[in-house]
């Protein structure tokens, strides 16, 4: 059975930092991209970043770029996502997920087999 857990998520300060982790199961992680999107409400889901099987390709939508920083660690099958300077307008659910397809734009438009069920980010002003 497949599983992503995402944790680390909660209420902070602007200009605070928050480690998100996803732990994966029931799949072979190390054969997977994993990406991170996120879902404010009213708005549609959106890419956040992601990164190849092995650390070598990662991407960031322009939003995070300088102040976000995703990784993962095969031997723990768990991908990180280190948000640092966080800003009101990253307060949303954010979500991991796994991917065993080979292609950056695939990625990046949220063509993923597994999905989290998400972990809260709420940055206050």
């Amino acid at each position: 059975q497949v599983q992503l857990v995402e944790s680390g998520g909660g209420l902070v300060q602007a200009g605070a930092s928050l480690r998100l982790s996803c732990a994966a199961s029931g799949f072979t992680f190390s054969s997977y991209a994993m990406g991170w999107f996120r879902q404010a409400p009213g708005k549609e889901r959106e890419f956040v970043a992601a990164i190849s099987w092995r650390v070598g390709y990662i991407y960031y939508a322009d939003s995070v770029k300088g102040r976000f920083t995703i990784s993962r660690d095969n031997a723990k099958n768990t991908v990180y996502l280190q948000m640092n300077s966080l800003k009101p307008e990253d307060t949303a659910v954010y979500y991991c997920a796994a991917t065993p397809r080979g292609s950056w734009y695939q990625w990046i438009r949220g063509e993923y087999d597994y999905w989290g069920q998400g972990t809260q980010v709420t940055v206050s002003s």
